[in-house]
């Protein structure tokens, strides 16, 4: 996961060609490859040789969201029911959790 202020490396498609070939051409391993190539992580390399062998590109990223993810909306056919819906909510978390209700006095006591 992504920390705070981490800022990525990102490679040309070249480099990228360049660095596979440099690996599959020689007899080095893929952190020597990496390490002669600039290359952060060896385990970046092995995931390019492995796109490079099945034929994919290399930079295949998902642009659309998926429209299923998430769960679905609630809709309601009138106010009226929309309002029970959210009262029955509210007295499920007040008989949930006794203890985050405060009751108010009245005024003249």
């Amino acid at each position: 996961m992504a920390k705070k202020g981490q800022t990525f490396q990102t490679y040309t498609e070249e480099f990228k060609l360049k660095a596979v070939r440099a690996y599959l051409e020689g007899s080095s391993s893929y952190k020597v490859v990496a390490e002669r190539e600039g290359i952060r992580n060896c385990s970046q390399l092995k995931v390019w040789v492995k796109k490079w062998q099945n034929g994919e590109s290399f930079d295949v990223r998902k642009s659309e969201p998926n429209p299923l993810k998430g769960r679905p909306r609630t809709s309601f056919h009138s106010v009226e029911e929309e309002r029970d819906y959210l009262k029955a909510q509210v007295d499920y978390l007040k008989k949930r959790y006794p203890n985050l209700v405060k009751e108010k006095r009245p005024p003249n006591e």
